[in-house]
């Protein structure tokens, strides 16, 4: 009971050494904190960075490979152009070589014709222009007079 009458002790004031240690401890933690705030930041940063250039090389792969296709697609339509002119070319080619022979065997055909009808209209001149003489050999040997020349006309097709 006489605890109760009695005056409550003073707490003992904190020395300043207690309060200097205390708040270079919150210092500290502050400290750290700022410093692990800044290397999440950093962290992210360059995730957010490393995104962005994926992002731009992706862009820059995929215009790369259009072009490339694009190219592609010009190189084989002039490939197939020039494949397909030379084809015209040699077509005509052909054909000119042709109608070049067939001219030339057409002309042959008719050199031929006209010496053939020269020969005929020589023979068939007038009998007073040609005299045969028939000698009694190839009378016995044929079997009958020559009145009129034998004439053989052999065709050749070229």
């Amino acid at each position: 009971m006489g605890s109760k009458c009695s005056k409550p002790e003073p707490e003992p004031e904190p020395d300043n050494d207690d309060l200097e240690k205390e708040r270079k401890r919150k210092l500290l933690l502050a400290k750290q904190r700022q410093i692990a705030r800044m290397k999440a930041a950093r962290k992210i940063q360059a995730w957010w960075r490393g995104t962005l250039v994926r992002r731009t090389l992706l862009a820059a792969a995929l215009r790369a490979w259009m072009i490339q296709c694009w190219w592609r697609t010009v190189l084989w339509r002039k490939l197939c152009m020039r494949r397909k002119n030379l084809l015209k070319m040699y077509v005509m080619e052909e054909q000119a070589a042709v109608k070049l022979q067939s001219w030339v065997r057409m002309w042959q055909c008719h050199q031929h014709y006209c010496q053939v009808c020269n020969a005929v209209c020589i023979l068939q001149a007038p009998q007073s222009c040609f005299t045969f003489q028939t000698s009694d050999a190839s009378q016995a040997l044929y079997g009958g007079a020559f009145n009129q020349p034998e004439f053989h006309i052999e065709i050749l097709s070229i």
